[in-house]
């Protein structure tokens, strides 16, 4: 008998060679209907292989990413076998699943896919479906191997093969197609309810741009139709929220070639978004006790030398910006840490003192691949709302604690409430990646899973995901359309302290180093900025739309009573325009609302008699005659209920 831990922390036993779907079997025939896959003492494996040791096992669903994974990664195999019943000359390269479905490198010959071809393809799929074919696994030789796809005469396979140890390769068959594949898979093509090929691209084989361009087919399957309808509205939906559209039509952000790739240009309107937030974080760091400092964006090399971002990072800088001086070299500022490090050393630190927090709005600088920049999520120039907490070891868990409390008061007030911790540990299989040694690390890993536990934080934990220097809380927060995206994060870090020699005077009158939290509860504001807008389809929180209102004269008789009414309101801090155009009235409010303006104030000949505006509120119609006075209690009044809930 084998003892088998859930992750309840039950244990039950099962004789030896028992599998996951019967482990599920034991429990509910519904859970074994719905179990794609299973973890093993953190490997994900078949439902359908033998277990023959103690294994702490965790059934595997749809809800569960490694699931999801499963099951795209079988709908790969799917596709080559659909593709293979139709074109049985095509040769196959890789086929893994991603973040929203699965992709398979395939090379087709002469043929190219056309609308009709791809109908057929996903028809052909369901269809094999149906059969309910079982994805066996088989582990084979290298000659084996070699043998079966030298026959078979696919030289993409082969070129894998040669990279493989004998005793490592397996393959995987359902119905009449066989793949050289590691798994995992669900245990038959049946959970396969619904298919769709969203998109044809090329891809040179092994990424080589002198190797031979493959067709590349990416599909998404669901075990339901109506899962593949929501998944094909919601990526309607997110066309109308992508952030570079929205960005422009909304005049908040531009890009230019002159100025370079991935340097994003901040218009009047997203730079007042901008400030907004940084003027809210502020705030709310000077009620938490920080300190703001300004640094250069540049540093000299032996900076980040000694932080060791040169060692690890060197490779994303720009290049160093040399001097006349031989062998002065600067970088532009990478991370904001190593600077911060630099203006605790300015004086002798006593123990009394501690916690020191130090925050910045600081511009880092790395060089990223040109394929890879993407609007605001992924750029070469960007602000962190960087802060560097210096403290005593007893002080880490309290601190740590207070971090979280600030950043789940942002997520608060910009409508973020689905999120999930994530505790990113070391890789405790590959500690060369790491600096420092394991007392450290495992103080600092301690710190921040007890930490996160007190706060009743719902959390995942992924080993190998640490910075270089220290164990880490990300938050992942799901936007509106379901979309998962890291926001804000906290390191414990033991390490630069040590480089840095860092050092307090304790009560024993001895020197101690002290340890460094890093914290960023936006993370990078360019990347905050585009989740926002996607998140909230440009309709922004009150507080922060760069336009609270707009007020609109009905004819230009009533243009200096409209600009009284304006004058009032910016002495509230309540921000605003006046459309002055020679425009109808029913132009004005329509632009106003496709300009997400959250009040529309019209103004004409009996609001100018009454000191009043009719107000108009964005998406939701008239509300009526008020004073102006009345409209800054509304307003202030919606403010304070979105900033305090």
């Amino acid at each position: 008998m084998i003892n088998i831990t859930l992750p309840d922390g039950s244990v039950r036993q099962y004789q030896e060679g028992v599998t996951s779907f019967e482990i599920a079997q034991s429990i509910s025939e519904g859970l074994a209907r719905n179990v794609l896959a299973a973890k093993v003492n953190g490997s994900v494996w078949d439902s359908n292989r033998p277990i023959t040791e103690d294994a702490q096992v965790q059934l595997l669903t749809w809800n569960d990413d490694e699931g999801k994974n499963a099951f795209w990664h079988s709908s790969a195999h799917l596709l080559a076998e659909a593709l293979e019943d139709l074109y049985p000359d095509v040769k196959f390269g890789i086929g893994p699943p991603v973040e929203n479905g699965f992709y398979y490198d395939v090379d087709l010959g002469e043929h190219h896919l056309s609308q009709e071809d791809i109908a057929k393809l996903e028809q052909k799929m369901l269809e094999l479906a149906r059969q309910k074919n079982e994805f066996k696994r088989s582990e084979v030789s290298k000659a084996e191997a070699i043998d079966y796809f030298t026959k078979k005469g696919d030289e993409y396979k082969l070129d894998l093969i040669k990279d493989l140890e004998d005793g490592s390769i397996t393959f995987y068959e359902q119905g009449k197609f066989v793949d050289l594949c590691r798994g995992p898979h669900i245990p038959n093509t049946s959970f396969i309810k619904a298919a769709k090929i969203m998109n044809i691209a090329g891809a040179y084989w092994r990424g080589d741009e002198n190797n031979k361009q493959l067709t590349r087919i990416y599909g998404v399957t669901f075990p339901k139709q109506k899962d593949l309808t929501e998944h094909l509205e919601r990526l309607e939906e997110a066309k109308k929220r992508d952030h570079r559209k929205l960005g422009k039509e909304l005049e908040l952000f531009a890009f230019s070639e002159k100025v370079g790739m991935g340097l994003p240009l901040w218009l009047p309107k997203g730079t007042l978004l901008r400030e907004r937030l940084e003027q809210f974080m502020r705030k709310a760091q000077m009620r938490a006790g920080y300190q703001p400092v300004v640094t250069p964006h540049i540093g000299s090399k032996e900076l980040y030398v000694t932080s060791g971002h040169y060692e690890k990072y060197g490779a994303d800088s720009f290049q160093p910006i040399k001097t006349p001086n031989e062998g002065e070299e600067f970088f532009l500022k990478p991370m904001n840490c190593p600077h911060h490090c630099e203006i605790y050393k300015v004086r002798p630190r006593s123990y009394k003192e501690l916690p020191v927090r130090l925050a910045e709005f600081g511009t880092v600088y790395r060089y990223e691949q040109s394929g890879e920049l993407h609007g605001l999520t992924r750029v070469r120039g960007f602000t962190q709302d960087d802060a560097h907490i210096f403290c005593r070891p007893d002080q880490v868990k309290e601190e740590f604690t207070k971090v979280i409390d600030l950043v789940l008061y942002v997520f608060k007030a910009l409508g973020f409430e689905d999120y999930t911790a994530q505790i990113s540990l070391r890789d405790p299989e590959n500690k060369a990646k790491y600096i420092g040694g394991d007392e450290a690390w495992d103080k600092a890993e301690t710190a921040i899973i007890e930490a996160a536990a007190e706060k009743g934080l719902r959390t995942v934990t992924e080993l190998g995901e640490a910075a270089f220097y220290g164990p880490k809380l990300d938050f992942m927060v799901k936007d509106a359309l379901g979309r998962k995206w890291q926001l804000g994060t906290i390191q414990v870090d033991y390490q630069l302290p040590e480089r840095f020699q860092l050092e307090y005077i304790g009560a024993d009158n001895a020197k101690h180093r002290p340890v460094m939290i890093h914290r960023a509860p936006f993370g990078s504001l360019e990347r905050f900025v585009a989740v926002l807008i996607e998140h909230c389809g440009g309709n922004f929180p009150l507080w922060l739309s760069p336009e609270q209102y707009a007020i609109l004269p009905i004819s230009e008789k009533y243009h200096d009573f409209a600009q009284q009414v304006y004058e009032a309101l910016q002495l509230e801090d309540i921000r605003g325009s006046v459309d002055n155009r020679d425009e109808k009235i029913g132009r004005k409010i329509r632009d106003a609302e496709v300009r997400k303006v959250p009040y529309m104030l019209i103004v004409g000949e009996k609001e100018q008699e009454n000191g009043a505006v009719s107000v108009r509120k964005h998406g939701e119609g008239d509300l009526g005659s008020m004073t102006v006075e009345e409209f800054k209690t509304l307003f202030q009044g919606k403010v304070a209920e979105m900033l305090n809930k």
